[in-house]
């Protein structure tokens, strides 16, 4: 399996455009998989300058309802005429960064035929895995980060319903087991308890602890995330202030930056 970034918050790379947002190319022995689209085109300028052919995508997903994650929908739509988009059916609900900040998708696509909308567990393939989990039990509340969605006329705190995960299993060419790579947007659920789930050998995405401070609660966090048997490649909401302080704590924690990519099994 090779993973590329095609958006990230940052680079290390000159002939890279970056954004606040995410976009991730997944290469499987079967599929070739965009996960997330970010907040504009930039993805897909940056997919042509790494020679990935974003029209011979045969799946896309995506993570949750919010702009910087499914803005480049369109363009998407445009570019690959084919592949279908799933996205769990709250996706289009009103998402708001307080009550004046509207966060969510273009409710234009809506009615796209080539969406898919997902529930609590959707099988694309044996193998390829969605899963909602908002009948999961949490453990740690880190709260809603000041998100809301409108309902009903009211501004409600975020429960991110809206939210999915990608568990991509596969056999691994070392051993011949199957290997559980997990794929997370922001981990708006809460990264402790979304590990403490899937305990999966791979997990990719954001953590959301961006806004986080330098501290001993952090340090707890990273040391509670590092006695999982987990590999970590984060990028995004985390934080780059948030990674260097947990990567202090955690053995295999890793960055994917726009434009890397990275080969697993």
């Amino acid at each position: 399996m090779k993973i590329t970034a095609l958006l990230e918050n940052k680079t290390e790379r000159e002939d890279m455009l970056t954004e606040h947002g995410l976009s991730l190319y997944i290469e499987t022995e079967k599929h070739k998989i965009l996960f997330d689209m970010g907040q504009t085109s930039l993805f897909a300028q940056n997919a042509a300058m790494l020679g990935i052919d974003l029209s011979a995508v045969d799946t896309a997903v995506l993570s949750h309802g919010h702009y910087d994650h499914g803005g480049g929908l369109k363009t998407f739509l445009e570019i690959n005429k084919t592949a279908p988009i799933y996205l769990n059916r709250h996706a289009f609900e009103p998402h708001y960064h307080g009550t004046e900040k509207y966060i969510g998708l273009d409710l234009s696509l809506a009615d796209n035929k080539r969406l898919v909308f997902t529930g609590g567990m959707t099988v694309i393939e044996n193998g390829l895995t969605l899963y909602s989990c908002n009948n999961k039990a949490r453990k740690h509340d880190l709260g809603c980060f000041g998100l809301n969605v409108l309902e009903n006329d009211h501004f409600l705190p975020e429960d991110f319903r809206h939210e999915q995960y990608l568990l991509i299993e596969e056999p691994s060419t070392d051993d011949g087991k199957s290997k559980k790579v997990l794929f997370s947007g922001c981990s708006h659920k809460g990264i402790l308890d979304i590990v403490d789930w899937f305990r999966p050998d791979v997990l990719i995405g954001g953590f959301h602890f961006s806004k986080l401070p330098l501290d001993d609660t952090l340090k707890s966090f990273a040391e509670y995330l590092d006695a999982f048997h987990t590999e970590y490649y984060t990028c995004h909401c985390t934080g780059k202030k948030q990674f260097e302080f947990m990567e202090q704590y955690m053995q295999n924690l890793h960055y994917l930056s726009c434009g890397q990519s990275i080969e697993l099994y």
